[in-house]
């Protein structure tokens, strides 16, 4: 993970910005965020799926990390648009297959009373790669000399060698004696997954299809974060060679809240948590829609980390609790669908409201759908607390 997280944040700071330079317009650039960020959902539904039905991590992790190791080749040897986006592409995929069978393999191989350190540890290392990731690319594009293909080269480094690891280091246990909830990605302890059948829908129950609405919603509130790094650089002079301070900005907000609301979502109402991660979500739409200086895109950053620490666990979590547990399989698969669906949404607007009406209203626009799922979330637990009676 830490290799990994290293290796992407490398490219992903810069990526936005270089397909910018080559002449991509902001609204084909929100089209490929969309596009590549669906995939990502949708990819993590199927994996997840296929390493259950194999009884086998390793090898579904392996073939993920292999598409991200050739979209690293790719990026570096790529001098227009198209390869780009073929390796933008490639690098989501292999980032959803492995990202569900390397969460369960977490488990897998931790022993029972260690598993939540376990999922600590590797949220640290993820983070602590950012934070590499981002001094690293600065120094690289400095190195450089501004040639964005360099860095992405040497971004292919790290990435290996998390390959050469999970290769050689890393094995299945021989035997699958427990599961756990992720702190990412719940998954049923259970041998048998139900199939993602249309007869399954309705008892999934009426709790889950209404925090699927909220999710929905919310999730068209979301775009992707190369639209922040591409904000500070076109309105605020941010140069590229420091476009990675914006990601790790943005990580840090994210690493900081992650924890903290972890520990008091497990004692509190899930609900409340999800209403503080949209509001923030609102807050920082709010300073970098109405930014004067890089200082408040900075800030805006911080509190976009911040909603994806607070919102990112405690819908999965408000998932794992409410649907039946021989249909859990099936609730998540719905989750990562709306997901995907949202996504491709959200970025395709900001892109286009970005082209056509500048940057600043794709933020307003965000924070009106947010404020728009906080009165839906404010009405469904009323009703929630209503039908408890």
């Amino acid at each position: 993970m830490f290799c990994v997280n290293a290796s992407f944040l490398m490219i992903y700071s810069y990526v936005g910005i270089y397909m910018k330079t080559l002449g991509m317009s902001m609204g084909w650039i929100g089209v490929v965020e969309g596009l590549v960020e669906a995939s990502s959902y949708l990819m993590k539904l199927f994996s997840g799926m296929i390493s259950d039905y194999l009884r086998r991590r390793k090898p579904v992790v392996v073939l993920g990390y292999t598409f991200i190791v050739i979209s690293r080749v790719i990026f570096s040897l790529a001098g227009s648009v198209a390869p780009l986006v073929v390796a933008r592409l490639l690098e989501r995929i292999g980032n959803g297959i492995q990202s569900t069978p390397r969460d369960t393999l977490v488990a897998d191989v931790s022993p029972p009373n260690r598993i939540g350190a376990s999922y600590g540890l590797k949220r640290t290392l993820s983070q602590a790669g950012s934070l590499v990731g981002a001094l690293v690319g600065i120094g690289a594009m400095f190195w450089a000399g501004g040639n964005f293909e360099t860095v992405f080269r040497i971004a292919t480094i790290p990435a290996f060698i998390a390959f050469l690891i999970l290769i050689f280091f890393v094995h299945d246990p021989k035997k699958l004696t427990h599961s756990a909830i992720s702190a990412e990605i719940p998954l049923p302890a259970q041998k048998k997954r139900s199939a993602l059948l249309f007869s399954n829908l309705p008892e999934l129950g009426l709790p889950f299809w209404l925090l699927m609405l909220i999710t929905g919603i919310f999730m068209l509130s979301r775009f992707s974060e190369t639209f922040l790094a591409l904000y500070a650089y076109d309105n605020f002079g941010l140069e590229s060679t420091y476009a990675p301070l914006i990601m790790l900005t943005f990580n840090a907000g994210w690493c900081l809240s992650s924890y903290p609301v972890g520990v008091f979502a497990d004692r509190m109402n899930r609900y409340w948590f999800l209403a503080m991660g949209i509001l923030f979500l609102i807050l920082a739409d709010l300073c970098l829609a109405s930014a004067t200086s890089l200082t408040w895109v900075y800030v805006g950053c911080f509190f976009w980390g911040v909603q994806y620490g607070v919102t990112q666990n405690i819908f999965l979590s408000l998932i794992a609790e409410m649907v039946p547990s021989h249909l859990r399989g099936t609730g998540f698969g719905c989750y990562y669908v709306i997901c995907a669906m949202s996504a491709y949404c959200a970025d395709h607007l900001t892109g286009l409201l970005s082209q056509h009406y500048g940057q600043p209203t794709a933020f307003s626009t965000s924070g009106i759908i947010a404020i728009v799922s906080l009165f839906a979330l404010v009405i469904i637990t009323g009703y929630r607390s209503k039908w408890r009676l």
